[in-house]
């Protein structure tokens, strides 16, 4: 048998590259198709730039590509989101509070149904002027000023202090002894608390003023008249953001002047039950005791009683254009 000659061995053992989309044709692919490059060693270190992908094209490629990418060859367009900056915070209003303790609420011979305006042994903390933004939300701003000129807020006490975050007050009801506010007649209903544009500001400083709504602590049977109108308001007191307000509450005003009486009354000690006492109460919650909840509504209460002594209203005689800087 005759062998091969060297030549034909060589001929034989020669691989030729074959394109293995010409074996396999595929016309209108969606899918995308890279040629591998020629390794360049005159210039090992040239950047080479990520190839444009379609949109539609991203659904086709495998997992492993993706995420080989780098996070700015997926950007995400960001333009849509409102800004803060754009919302008009023109203060149109201002209200003020005189915040003030009442040692003698607690006390055996304390005259019994006495409002806490008239506490006859009161220790003023100080004033709080509120600049309220009246083209923003209108309603809002309307039933919160007609509530202190009325003096409806006058009386009523801080009911909750979450310490490093914010105190409330304005829990509505029928006990003026209580510090329970009853709001005043002609309040307009407030449409603003279902429109997503009233929620559009956020907590990010101290001495925002909000409309309780996520936290808000009126009886269910006060909510379910038919003429309620929500006129429970917060504050935040620092030194950080309230994130966990965003969303929930409605911010319709910030602190002009008295920065220091807020925190004055964020520095007063709370109650904060045991965890026993905790852990009774989350069984008595999910057994369906009405009990459990007045007895959360002593929770983070102010040791002292700290209620409005007297509010109203500034005149404005030029409107601001803009909330001023606190600290």
């Amino acid at each position: 048998m005759a062998l091969p000659s060297s030549s034909a061995r060589t001929a034989s053992s020669t691989i030729y590259p074959v394109s293995l989309s010409s074996l396999h044709p595929r016309r209108n692919s969606h899918r995308a198709c890279f040629t591998p490059s020629k390794p360049n060693h005159n210039s090992t270190h040239k950047y080479i730039k990520p190839p444009k992908i379609p949109k539609r094209s991203l659904f086709f490629l495998p997992a492993s590509f993706l995420l080989l990418q780098t996070p700015s060859s997926f950007a995400i367009d960001d333009t849509s989101t409102p800004s803060t900056s754009t919302i008009d915070t023109k203060i149109t209003d201002r209200i003020f509070m005189d915040f003030s303790v009442c040692p003698s609420y607690f006390r055996s011979d304390r005259t019994l149904g006495a409002e806490l305006s008239s506490c006859p042994d009161s220790e003023p903390l100080g004033r709080v002027v509120f600049g309220l933004y009246g083209r923003l939300l209108p309603v809002t701003t309307a039933n919160f000023k007609a509530t202190c000129t009325s003096a409806a807020y006058r009386g009523t006490l801080v009911h909750k202090l979450l310490q490093g975050q914010f105190f409330a007050a304005g829990r509505q009801g029928s006990r003026r002894d209580k510090g329970e506010v009853q709001p005043p007649s002609g309040l307009v209903r407030n449409s603003e608390t279902v429109d997503p544009k009233a929620f559009e500001l956020r907590h990010e400083r101290p001495g925002t003023l909000s409309l309780c709504l996520g936290q808000n602590d009126d009886d269910d049977d006060i909510k379910l008249n038919p003429d309620y109108h929500n006129v429970e308001f917060l504050v935040t007191t620092g030194p950080g953001p309230c994130p966990e307000l965003d969303g929930q509450n409605i911010v319709f005003g910030t602190v002009l002047e008295g920065m220091d009486v807020i925190t004055s009354i964020a520095a007063i000690p709370t109650y904060k039950p045991a965890e026993r006492i905790r852990f009774f109460n989350d069984f008595a919650q999910l057994i369906g005791d009405e009990r459990a909840q007045t007895a959360r509504a002593l929770w983070n209460r102010p040791l002292k009683t700290v209620y409005i002594s007297d509010c109203g209203e500034l005149k404005v005689t030029k409107q601001s254009l803009s909330p001023p800087s606190l600290p």
